[in-house]
């Protein structure tokens, strides 16, 4: 049953007013429904998109900020590396930890309240890195860094799965998480200018800053301007609203206003496509992390100067974004992520397999990294916006999708320790680990996908095709109800 009682007579439930949904989902006016889409994307993509743009920024800003001169100025020089990596890493201890409860406890306030509050946190965190004197003074900061993101990250694909059906939500988070390669782009273009700065604050303090200050100005426009529930929202007329709540439930029906239910936590925590998930993220995040730590550093080994290095990270970036949001496009009008996601993680595999093999053609190698970004960064896209319909109803998204992205993270704290100084210019170890995530966690997509198609196939065989615009009650059964139909 639905645990409502409680979690509904919270002051802010109470406050909110919220909409009954009576409408019929195949009545929605076409032409009515693609204004509205529209009107949606003006509203909530810039928003959420600029400020992934700068939390991405904030994370990994540490691989440009190494080139000038934060080891020498707060680490003793840093000689082997070691320091700089728990520097990466720690972040990740807070960010896996805080997921879960973070996440689940975002259902019980306004969206706009939530992201805009988060953000405010950890763009003030960033900036104070830029005060740090010490390995303790970063760590904390990074540490405080990591509890705020956690609470963006996972809550966005659930944010945008209420907005958006899943013939569209695809697309939507291809924006969305797109911009983490425009981040990497954007971050080598800001430190390569930060870079000939002459100024009496070093540069990468002031990297800290530049970078840190636009999160905090993105909490406040959220918080004034972002759109709530579809069911709560005072941002559209009474006819959208009546669109836009029927829309939240078509395929899936959403959870009436600020509530948990508790069964459908249960039923993420057993899920074991919430874990499998976990394995194609945590291979990604290590090549993620390792790629957004280390690329500066990689593309240096080929012979450029600093500066140049920091330029070079801009193209592979560019062309991730652009490949992630055709695939996701392309995953859209297909209604199937698998494949796509199989596919776009080999092709990482394939990229860092280059850098193993092939020492000294600068050109192969330099290749291999817009192989590298273009698979890692659209296989994580794809996977979030396969999750976003796959769990079913909004308490077991809420508790799934921070599941296996915490599991991901662990990925991440592995990516930042296998490239240490010592072992430069080659980088076997961390190549070659990474190599072998890509292509495992293609195989487990493949896996998923199979399984997928089979459920399908055996609830169309017992209960018959069901209607595509028809609201499937998902309440008391999440994904496991007999009209809900998985996207493979």
């Amino acid at each position: 049953m639905l645990d409502k009682p409680d979690l509904e007579k919270t002051s802010v439930a109470e406050k909110e007013e919220v909409f009954e949904d009576k409408s019929d989902t195949s009545s929605i006016n076409p032409d009515a429904e693609r204004k509205l889409v529209a009107k949606l994307d003006k509203r909530i993509l810039p928003i959420i998109c600029l400020t992934y743009l700068f939390e991405f920024l904030d994370r990994s800003n540490l691989g440009n900020a190494r080139l000038q001169g934060l080891p020498q100025d707060t680490l003793h020089g840093d000689p082997t590396g070691k320091r700089f990596d728990w520097v990466t890493s720690v972040f990740y201890f807070s960010f896996v930890l805080c997921q879960v409860p973070m996440s689940i406890l975002s259902k019980l306030l306004p969206p706009r309240i939530w992201l805009g509050s988060v953000a405010l946190g950890w763009g003030t965190c960033s900036t104070l890195m830029a005060t740090a004197f010490n390995f303790a003074g970063l760590i904390f900061a990074r540490l405080g860094l990591g509890v705020f993101e956690a609470g963006f990250a996972p809550v966005v694909p659930l944010y945008l799965s209420l907005w958006y059906t899943k013939d569209e939500l695809g697309l939507r988070v291809a924006h969305w998480f797109g911009f983490a390669a425009v981040s990497g782009a954007f971050g080598g273009l800001v430190a390569f200018g930060i870079q000939h700065v002459h100024a009496s604050v070093a540069n990468w303090r002031l990297l800290f800053i530049i970078e840190g200050i636009p999160s905090i100005l993105m909490g406040c426009i959220a918080l004034f301007f972002l759109p709530d529930r579809p069911d709560m929202t005072k941002f559209l007329d009474e006819d959208e609203r009546k669109i836009a709540v029927a829309r939240m439930n078509r395929g899936v029906s959403g959870d009436k206003g600020l509530v948990v239910n508790r069964s459908h936590i249960s039923a993420a925590l057993t899920d074991w496509r919430v874990y499998a998930g976990g394995i194609i993220y945590f291979g990604m995040n290590c090549a993620l992390a390792a790629i957004s730590a280390f690329l500066p550093t990689i593309i240096q080994t080929f012979g450029f100067t600093n500066a140049i290095a920091q330029l070079l990270t801009v193209p592979p970036y560019a062309v991730a974004a652009i490949v992630l949001t055709t695939l996701s496009y392309a995953s859209d009008r297909i209604q199937s992520r698998g494949l796509f996601i199989a596919s776009s993680s080999a092709l990482g595999g394939i990229g860092y397999l280059i850098l193993l093999v092939v020492k000294s053609n600068v050109h192969a190698r330099y290749f291999a990294t817009f192989c590298i970004t273009s698979g890692t960064y659209t296989t994580i896209g794809l996977v979030i916006a396969w999750y976003g319909h796959n769990l079913g109803s909004e308490t077991k998204r809420a508790a799934g999708i921070p599941m296996y992205m915490a599991i991901g993270q662990c990925g991440s704290v592995l990516g930042s320790h296998i490239f240490p100084a010592t072992e430069g210019p080659h980088y076997v170890k961390g190549f070659a680990i990474s190599s072998s995530l890509e292509f495992l966690a293609a195989i487990v997509a493949i896996v998923l996908s199979i399984s997928y198609r089979l459920d399908n196939k055996k609830r169309n065989e017992l209960y018959g095709v069901p209607d595509a615009n028809e609201k499937v009650d998902t309440s008391e059964l999440a994904d496991k109800a007999p009209s809900f139909r998985y996207l493979p």
